[in-house]
């Protein structure tokens, strides 16, 4: 499975970003995929995250209320929607997808893209 992630940028503190994720390969055996992140001198951290195909979500309380994530079946895409941005969520996202239901280790994951809020 390879994973592309897209959409960082520089939003202003309060503002709105999509990120999207698209996965290629063997996506049949994707069981879950997520976001993780990772700021400047901190170590990477768990974001969110869905299923494939029951589409059940897990969220970080740090995003809970401001973040949501979806899939595109068909596009073999997920999407991050982050609204309300603080200038704590500045970081580097990567997508990441899991093959199975046990662990939390994800097997593959994606180049980063860099989000930077700003106050």
């Amino acid at each position: 499975v390879q994973l592309q992630a897209s959409g960082g940028g520089l939003v202003q503190a309060g503002g709105s970003l999509r990120l999207s994720c698209a996965a290629s390969g063997r996506t049949l055996s994707i069981y879950r995929m997520a976001w993780f992140r990772q700021a400047p001198g901190k170590e990477r951290e768990f974001v969110i995250s869905i299923t494939w195909n029951g589409g059940r979500t897990s969220y970080a309380d740090s995003v809970k209320g401001r973040f949501t994530i979806s899939r595109d079946k068909a596009k073999n895409t997920v999407y991050l929607q982050m609204s309300s941005l603080k200038p704590e969520d500045t970081a580097a996202y990567y997508c990441a997808a899991k093959s199975t239901p046990s662990g939390d280790a994800y097997q593959y994951w994606g180049q980063g893209t860099l989000v930077t809020v700003s106050s």
